[in-house]
């Protein structure tokens, strides 16, 4: 069974910074070709170096919040290496919201960011991956990966929308799983947690204390690096895991296990 994606071409985006760009180095590194997408331009050419449109990898900058910039970085990638086989939805936005706040924009901010363009962008990969699949039998099938959050299990006074955002996320994994199935479409997710994020290199900037706190309420004891996140998203990507749709990975070393009351529930 292999677990290369060699020769697989993979849209990734969120691909400027943080989880998404540990997964996109990844992935080129391991012989992909790779289209890093992100809205930052200025950020994608100065992480891309001079790696930036050659061999294996290319970029492209946009809203995808823009139902045409969807369709540009589809055009994009076919035109560059004439097929896709793995899209990983990385992109994703943090913002602090009041639950109580009925002026408060926040849901809506953040389903229209995190959860609509991976919803746009994968319904036009799978469109692709089923055109491919008629052309070139052969090629039939494809896998979807969404990067999503344990905040969709676990509840903080001041992150309503984004645990709204990431739930969604995950009900969306599971029916274009359903949906995409018959045509060898694969579509999972990876809801993490205790992982170093560019949000997360943030809050433990401002607030270093939280760090041993984090790591006190991990059964693993650490915070894992990004490419360890990455090693997972090849893994939902490659043809060893064929079998598997419509699954959320929970990659966070246990957090979401430990229950901090000490006090037994009995």
């Amino acid at each position: 069974m292999s677990f290369s994606i060699a020769g697989k071409t993979a849209i990734v985006t969120g691909a400027a910074n943080g989880l998404g760009l540990a997964v996109a180095r990844q992935f080129a590194d391991k012989g992909a070709n790779v289209m890093f997408a992100d809205m930052d331009e200025k950020r994608l050419v100065e992480e891309l170096g001079p790696r930036a449109e050659e061999g294996n990898v290319r970029y492209f900058a946009g809203d995808l919040r823009e139902r045409l910039t969807v369709a540009n970085l589809i055009s994009a990638t076919i035109d560059a290496f004439d097929q896709i086989d793995v899209l990983v939805n990385g992109a994703r936005q943090i913002l602090p919201s009041d639950p109580l706040d009925p002026d408060d924009e926040t849901v809506a901010q953040l389903l229209d960011m995190n959860l609509m363009p991976a919803l746009r962008l994968s319904q036009q990969v799978a469109r692709r991956m089923i055109k491919q699949a008629e052309d070139a039998p052969e090629k039939a099938g494809g896998a979807i990966i969404n990067l999503t959050s344990i905040s969709s299990q676990r509840v903080h006074p001041q992150l309503l929308g984004y645990s709204i955002a990431s739930a969604a996320l995950e009900q969306m994994t599971r029916s274009l799983a359903v949906a995409l199935a018959p045509n060898k479409i694969r579509v999972n997710a990876v809801a993490f947690g205790s992982v170093m994020s560019a949000s997360l290199q943030g809050v433990l900037k401002e607030n270093p204390d939280l760090r041993p706190e984090i790591e006190k309420h991990t059964p693993l004891s650490r915070i894992a690096a990004a490419a360890e996140l990455a090693d997972t998203v090849q893994y939902l990507a490659c043809d060893g895991s064929k079998f598997m749709t419509g699954q959320v990975l929970t990659f966070d070393g246990g957090r979401t296990l430990y229950d901090p009351v000490s006090v037994s529930a009995q």
